[in-house]
């Protein structure tokens, strides 16, 4: 039985084409969650008025892929410290934010945010929202598998392949056979 996580981390460009690469994910699909306005638009949630915090919704084989893993490989390829940004990218869009499905994947954040703060990997507290999971409205078509369709665009190429990089460095045996990045 499969099981659903949905995650943000800033753009879901650079999310999709991380997650989409690790053993047991089954499917990634960039969307909006985490605010008020039902189906909204790219733009609208650029416009930082909807609340919705750009996610991917992933759905995963809990055999091959814990959600504890899910959320290591979350929190190591992007900045959880800084509030409403990721790098270059500013808004509330780009926000840290885990949208639990259930109380074990509740508990779960917590105690991954819990272990990194004791241990100090970041210099800078955790800002990463954990949140009820209350709805996801799929992002236009453009966006899906974008880094694939787009390796050579400026923003793969500099932001995304470094974080597909990273992933492949950090946790090579969680990546599937024959996934790539280009230098």
């Amino acid at each position: 039985m499969y099981e659903v996580a949905t995650l943000g981390g800033g753009c879901f460009w650079c999310t999709e084409a991380v997650f989409s690469r690790l053993k047991g994910v089954i499917k990634v699909v960039p969307g909006y969650s985490g605010g008020w306005v039902p189906n909204p638009t790219y733009e609208e949630v650029c416009s930082d008025n909807t609340g919705h915090a750009e996610v991917v919704q992933i759905t995963y084989d809990p055999a091959v892929i814990s959600y504890r893993t899910l959320l290591e490989v979350f929190f190591e390829i992007h900045d959880p410290t800084t509030p409403n940004r990721q790098g270059n990218d500013v808004g509330s869009q780009y926000r840290s934010i885990i949208l639990y499905h259930n109380e074990e994947q509740r508990k779960i954040a917590e105690e991954v945010i819990q272990e990194l703060t004791q241990s100090r990997k970041f210099r800078d507290p955790i800002v990463t929202e954990v949140v009820p999971f209350k709805a996801f409205y799929e992002a236009e078509e453009y966006h899906h598998n974008f880094y694939d369709r787009n390796r050579y665009y400026p923003y793969c190429r500099v932001i995304i392949s470094p974080k597909v990089r990273k992933l492949m460095s950090h946790f090579a045996p969680l990546v599937k056979e024959g996934a790539r990045v280009d230098a």
